[in-house]
Formats: structure tokens, C-alpha cells, sequence
């Protein structure tokens, strides 16, 4: 009996004495750009996700033999950077996106056809 008596003595001293180290965790102050950071990444991961699941571009991806969950897993992976980069080009590919460009280039041809005498489009000039 004063054996038992030692030993629960014993364990209820060294849990007492356990009780003293309890853990603790440390939480620091989450700023407004830190959020606004991480909100901008989602937006960007979900516009290239969007893009992903067109028909389009998963018959393109299938054609090239590349899997959409790869794709998915390796933007999931990419850095703020490149993803901005991707979300700008994405921007930027916009069929039509470019269309002051595309017709400016097709003036300045006709100019040149003009000034060759390949062609007669400004006869009444």
C-alpha cells in the first residue's frame, strides 16, 4: 500500500511539474499589403484556372500531350512574379487585343504597295 501511495505521489508530482511547460504559440500582426498580396495571387491563379478549363485550351494542352492537372499543379507552384507575367499575357493575347497594331501595320503596307504601282488604291489623291 505504500508503494502504491509513493507512486501516485510521484505521478501526480511530475504532472504537476509537467503543467508549468505548456505550450505556447507566437501570432504575429498580418498587414493590409500581406492580405491584399495573397488576394491578388488568388485572383490571378483563378483567371489562368478559367482559361485552363475553356474547351480550347484543353483540347490545345491535350494536342501538345500535356495533362490540365499538371498545368494546374505547376501555376499553383509558380512565383508571384511569373504569375503576373502569365496574367499580363494572358491580357495581352486577347484576340483583337492588339487590333491598332494589326491595322497600322496593314496601312503601312498598303502605302508601300501604293508607292511601288503594285496596286491603285489612292487614285483620287
Amino acid at each position: 500500500m505504500l508503494v502504491a501511495r509513493k507512486a501516485v505521489f510521484h505521478l501526480v508530482s511530475v504532472a504537476l511539474l509537467l503543467l508549468g511547460f505548456a505550450q505556447f504559440s507566437v501570432a504575429g500582426v498580418v498587414s493590409s499589403g500581406d492580405v491584399v498580396h495573397a488576394q491578388m495571387r488568388g485572383e490571378r491563379i483563378a483567371k489562368i484556372e478559367a482559361l485552363l478549363a475553356e474547351a480550347e485550351v484543353a483540347e490545345q494542352l491535350t494536342e501538345l500531350g500535356v495533362s490540365t492537372e499538371l498545368v494546374l499543379s505547376r501555376v499553383q507552384n509558380m512565383t508571384d512574379a511569373e504569375l503576373l507575367d502569365l496574367a499580363n499575357g494572358i491580357d495581352e493575347q486577347i484576340a483583337g487585343a492588339d487590333i491598332v497594331g494589326t491595322v497600322g501595320v496593314v496601312f503601312i503596307v498598303l502605302i508601300i504597295l501604293e508607292l511601288v504601282g503594285v496596286t491603285d488604291i489612292f487614285k483620287s489623291f
